[in-house]
């Protein structure tokens, strides 16, 4: 099997399939977890050498992996040009604490969103690779499905998330703690690096103060609603106010909709969409977020059109917002559907 090279910053990064990666000679920022060019790559990704060289039969996978003693299947649904994959690939499983805990635990299976292999997926059913993503709903890459030895899924991430929120993610469904929590109960008391007072959020012009009557069940909105759930002292939060949302583009988009801005654990008054009297946080948690920001858009009858709940760089939000301004969300029910209709001649087979 040939070795995977990849370029991470200014120095290479090896994989093997014996050794596992070698660690870069310069320690990656926190701030390169959230801050990168996130249009689309000029050189094609590939699977790490160490992951499951599969037939793709998932109902295999699963139980080869049990028969080795492991936790269960991690499914990674990724794309060979898209920046946040290279991101997870280079900046999350090339930690070494993260690769020996990942690969003792769980075997890892690739799937291409646009790839053409047949699945078998878990009901026997066979499908290619790139109508299995659509129906799994990928969209956002890197999507990573986790399965347990029975086949069930413990949990999903959809898009890119720093490493300490992917290690949480491994330990959270190795130690089968999904049994029992959520994963956002999990990283509330996880040595996760969380916050827990509402604090201080980044005010913005385009945000609408409360109170917060969202209803929309018994009356339409005139424009659809971007409800951003962020807190305190967030560092993600800061990224994405210094960085996208200070963008012209960004800007001229955003203010099309009607936006409010909720402090994740307040317990501020909220009538939600769909007409509940609830507050902040137990929205944020009957939701089931576990990350911030989270920006959720909903049509004007109060409907959930797409979420956005992990790291998020300028070319992946303007074309959300495209997507959703545009209306063709109505002729393409996922965003990555809309994706596929719009993608470039040269990344077409």
């Amino acid at each position: 099997m040939s070795v995977y090279r990849y370029l991470a910053g200014s120095f290479l990064l090896l994989i093997t399939l014996g050794s596992g990666p070698v660690t870069a000679a310069e320690p990656v920022s926190d701030e390169d977890y959230f801050t990168f060019d996130d249009q689309p790559l000029d050189e094609p990704l590939e699977f790490p050498d160490w992951f499951k060289l599969s037939f793709l039969d998932l109902g295999e996978d699963i139980r080869e992996a049990g028969e080795a003693g492991k936790s269960g299947l991690v499914v990674y649904y990724g794309q060979k040009y898209c920046a946040y994959c290279k991101a997870f690939l280079e900046k999350d499983l090339v930690l070494e604490d993260i690769y020996a805990y990942a690969v003792k635990h769980f075997d890892f299976v690739g799937i291409d969103i646009h790839g053409h292999r047949t699945v078998t997926d878990l009901a026997g059913n066979e499908l290619i690779e790139s109508q299995l993503a659509v129906r799994e709903q990928t969209n956002f890459t890197p999507s990573v499905v986790f399965y347990d030895r029975d086949g069930k899924e413990a949990l999903r991430l959809r898009g890119y998330y720093p490493p300490y929120r992917f290690r949480a993610a491994l330990e959270y469904v190795a130690d089968g703690h999904y049994r029992n929590e959520r994963f956002r109960d999990y990283l509330a008391r996880a040595d996760v690096p969380l916050v827990f007072e509402p604090g201080d959020l980044i005010e913005e012009d385009f945000f609408t103060p409360g109170p917060y009557m969202l209803d929309r069940s018994r009356m339409p909105g005139e424009r659809l609603l971007a409800v951003f759930f962020e807190q305190g002292d967030c560092h993600a939060c800061d990224v994405l106010h210094s960085g996208p949302l200070s963008d012209p583009e960004i800007r001229e988009r955003i203010v099309q909709l009607e936006n409010v801005q909720l402090s994740f654990w307040a317990d501020t008054p909220v009538i939600t969409p769909a007409g509940m009297r609830t507050t902040s946080r137990a929205w944020a948690e009957q939701l089931g977020l576990f990350y911030t920001p989270t920006l959720i858009v909903f049509d004007q009858d109060g409907r959930e059109i797409i979420r956005v709940d992990s790291v998020v760089q300028f070319y992946r939000l303007r074309n959300i917002l495209d997507y959703v301004l545009s209306g063709e969300y109505r002729e393409y029910p996922t965003f990555q559907r809309w994706r596929e209709s719009r993608r470039p001649r040269r990344y077409k087979r």
